[in-house]
């Protein structure tokens, strides 16, 4: 099973796909890295080509790598920053736009839950979740930026979610 992660960003999104054997498989592997990188974007280019451009790149990755299910974290927001938590929403509509039009099973998780699975703790920062996915995928660097980090942490909970 290939699982897509996405941690949805305006001025960054990253996005890794891992994949995971069968869970009926007598052989327990550890999760293997595909692909993962960043959709950058720049303020100065507005939102619609901003939108546009998170959209066709992870379309491509969708239509080369077939994964079998998008995983995202569920929207959070701190009751100061509101801002913040709208334009991480644009972001992350696309991604459900995305799941639809690929015909991808959506599954949306806590963020508590995503750090717990990883790295046992629910408030864990970044830069341990960072080593965590670098462990468990037997990576020689952390993943950089954290948006990386952040998108295969999102795509290892699930997969931990679904081998149970």
């Amino acid at each position: 099973m290939k699982i897509l992660g996405v941690d949805p960003g305006l001025l960054v999104t990253g996005y890794g796909v891992i994949e995971i054997s069968d869970k009926t498989s007598a052989s327990r592997q550890e999760p293997c890295l595909i692909e993962a990188g960043i959709v950058r974007t720049k303020a100065s280019e507005g939102i619609a080509v901003r939108l546009r451009k998170i959209y066709d790149a992870l379309s491509e990755m969708i239509a080369e790598l077939s994964p079998d299910v998008l995983v995202i974290e569920k929207l959070y927001t701190h009751y100061d920053h509101p801002t913040t938590a709208i334009l991480m929403g644009h972001a992350r509509g696309v991604v459900c736009l995305l799941s639809g039009k690929h015909k991808l099973p959506l599954v949306s998780m806590a963020s508590t839950h995503v750090k717990k699975s990883v790295s046992g703790q629910g408030h864990a920062p970044k830069m341990q979740i960072q080593r965590m996915v670098q462990h468990r995928l037997g990576l020689k660097e952390l993943p950089e930026p954290p948006d990386v980090a952040d998108a295969l942490a999102v795509a290892l909970a699930y997969a931990a979610q679904v081998r149970k």
